[in-house]
Order: structure tokens, then C-alpha cells, then sequence
């Protein structure tokens, strides 16, 4: 079981060149499964897996309270794995075959109000921590990044003279992204005056560094923006992807193209896109009840 886990992993990395936050999910989605197969269910080798085994599974999950979304991340991936065992480990017959995948639930994502990202990107403070904040967070609503691609950006991926930034993005594509007046110049005094003191002696072109001059990290932005957002009393959820989900939002509210949000939002399908002009019409029907005097 483990050896065809390091294998299909190294197949992963190797084959597909999938990213390291995808083969981490992988790996540890198929140790969970794996893991059950062995102590619950008393499997040995992958050969051993039949279809009510994986049934079984996937009841645990669900009686677990696991999401329908997980389920079915997980149901992908367990189909990937056995397809690699049938051709790899000469595994005869495929027991993923006829697993039926959860209809997903379409939750609308959450965004901020227009007041909630002023208060957010309300900066008083010139010190370098202060300048690194406000330039990622002015950053991440202006362009619509994920927190990866964020933190990923090098010092030569800015194009502030022409106004836009260049973002290499899931599965390695690259895509070229405007930047508004406010984040320029917030990357502007950031790059001038904070960076080089937060760099001190270590050589990197990472964009965004931490108080130790090293890249910053995911943890290390998530601590920030939960005590950015307490200190403003910004009570709504907010995550990394909060400001993604507000940035597309506004834009169609104000009347954007959906391509062309789909094209900065780096989708491949613009079906992903089209969620947010659900958001716009419930945040439309919400002004509505609270304003018109017969609602």
C-alpha cells in the first residue's frame, strides 16, 4: 500500500508536475483512504481493494461530516490512483469504476462590503511592517491573486511603469494582470523603503519578505490579516480568498466584462467565473429590501 503511494506521489511530481499544494493534497487524501483500508476494512496490498471497500469509505467520510465537496475531491482522487495501480502495480480490475460522485454544494463565496475593504486597507502606519501590509493586502484586492501566487511573486513579476503584474498561476500558466493606482503606489513606497530593510543580509527575489528578511509564508500572512481584521472590528469571515472572491464580485457589480474577469481571475473554465454574478444579484436583491421604500 505505502510503496504504490510513494510511486503514484513520484508520478505526481514527476509526470504530471503538479504543484507542491496539489501533491500534498494528494498525499494526504490517499493516506487517509489508505489508512482506513488497512485498519478498518484489514486490506494489505492495493490488489485487495474491491468496490464496497471504497463505499465503505466514503460512508465513513459522510457519517464523518465531511463536505460534499471533499467527498468528491476525494472520490477524483481515489479514481486517479487506482487507474495509476492498474497500470503500474498490474492491478486487473479497477474498483472505482461506477463510484457515484456527490453533487457538489453551491454555496455563494463570501465578500467584503465596500466599507469592510476601506476600513481593511486603511493604513496609518510608515514602518517597513506597516508598508509590507498595506502593499499585500492592496495587492491581493487589486489583481484578485491567490494567496500562493501572492506570495510567489518576484521583485522582477512587477511592471509598475506599465501598470500590471505578471503571474505565473495554476499548472504553470501565466497570465498579466492590472494594477490600480493605489496598489502601484503602495508596492511603490514598499519596494523603495520597506524591503530593503526587511531583506537584511539574505539573497532573495521573493516580493513579500518576513521580519527575518525570508519569503513570506502562507501562516505567517494568515496571522496577520486575523489581526489586521480584528484591530479594524471587521466581523465578517475573512480569509486570503475572501479578498479574491471581493475582488470579482465588485468588478461585475460595476459593470465588468465576465471574460475578461475570468482572464485575471486565471479560470479555465468560465463557469467558476459565473458564480459571482450569483453573488452580485443576491447582494442586488439584499440593497434592494433594505432601500426601496415599498420592498
Amino acid at each position: 500500500m505505502e510503496d504504490a503511494i510513494k510511486d503514484y506521489i513520484h508520478f505526481l511530481q514527476i509526470e504530471k508536475g503538479l504543484a507542491d499544494n496539489s501533491i500534498a493534497s494528494y498525499r494526504r487524501d490517499l493516506n487517509q483512504y489508505i489508512k482506513f483500508l488497512e485498519k478498518v476494512e484489514g486490506l494489505k496490498e492495493v490488489g485487495q481493494i474491491e468496490r464496497h471497500h471504497i463505499r465503505e469509505f466514503l460512508k465513513h467520510l459522510n457519517e464523518a461530516g465531511k463536505s460534499s465537496s471533499s467527498i468528491a475531491r476525494m472520490i477524483s482522487t481515489i479514481r486517479s490512483f487506482h487507474k495509476f495501480i492498474i497500470q503500474e502495480f498490474g492491478v486487473k480490475h479497477d474498483a472505482s469504476l461506477h463510484i457515484q460522485t456527490p453533487k457538489k454544494e453551491r454555496t455563494l463565496p463570501k465578500v467584503l462590503s465596500n466599507q469592510e475593504v476601506e476600513a481593511l486597507l486603511d493604513f496609518d502606519g510608515t514602518d517597513s511592517l506597516d508598508l509590507r501590509n498595506k502593499a499585500m493586502l492592496e495587492t491581493l484586492y487589486a489583481t484578485g491573486l491567490r494567496i500562493t501566487e501572492l506570495l510567489s511573486l518576484k521583485v522582477n513579476d512587477l511592471h509598475l511603469l506599465m501598470g500590471f503584474v505578471r503571474i505565473i498561476g495554476k499548472g504553470g500558466k501565466e497570465r498579466i494582470v492590472p494594477l490600480g493606482q493605489h496598489a502601484k503606489n503602495s508596492i511603490e513606497e514598499y519596494v523603495e523603503h520597506a524591503r530593503p530593510e526587511l531583506i537584511k543580509q539574505n539573497n532573495t527575489d521573493a516580493l513579500f519578505l518576513n521580519h527575518r528578511g525570508k519569503p513570506m509564508t502562507r501562516q505567517g500572512f494568515w496571522k496577520i490579516l486575523k489581526i489586521i481584521a480584528r484591530e479594524r472590528g471587521i466581523k465578517a469571515e475573512l480569509t486570503p480568498h475572501t479578498l479574491r472572491h471581493s475582488f470579482a464580485s465588485h468588478l461585475l457589480e460595476n459593470g465588468a466584462d465576465l471574460r475578461a474577469v475570468q482572464e485575471m481571475l486565471g479560470h479555465a473554465d468560465i463557469s467558476t467565473t459565473q458564480i459571482y454574478t450569483h453573488v452580485s444579484k443576491t447582494r442586488m436583491k439584499d440593497i434592494y429590501q433594505n432601500y426601496h421604500p415599498r420592498a
